[in-house]
């Protein structure tokens, strides 16, 4: 064996004061990015369970108010009282529907994504411990 075939190679690991700085400096920029898109992520997610419940809600509110506004124009505008208490009675019935599907409509939001976001929560707040 000659000496070209020869291969060094030298090792130095840092020292335990270079490591604590290394790791202080990383901490530094790590977390804070890691919080920042967790957080950003959470708050997307929880808009997704909420923003399309809600929006259904108003607009059929809006709605079911229209109509019973309607049955009330038709009895006291028009004298059209039997038609107009149709009218009123399904603008009533569809107020109060309207709570139900709300309730449904997030519960189902809940389902599919409560688990994600149970996870990125949990994954957020265990990052404070350390």
């Amino acid at each position: 064996m000659n000496d070209n075939d020869k291969f060094d190679y030298v090792y130095s690991a840092p020292t335990e004061e270079q490591r604590k700085e290394i790791e202080s400096i990383k901490s530094r920029y790590v977390s804070q990015l890691d919080v920042k898109d967790g957080l950003e992520q959470l708050r997307k997610l929880n808009g997704k369970v909420y923003r399309l419940p809600l929006a259904v809600a108003w607009t059929t509110g809006i709605a079911a108010l229209l109509i019973f506004g309607l049955g009330i124009t038709l009895v006291l505008q028009w004298h059209r009282i039997i038609c107009g208490c149709l009218v009123g009675a399904a603008g009533i019935l569809l107020m109060t529907g309207n709570y139900f599907l709300y309730r449904l409509l997030l519960k189902k939001r809940k389902d599919k994504y409560g688990k994600r976001i149970v996870e990125l929560s949990d994954s957020l707040l265990d990052g404070d411990k350390r």
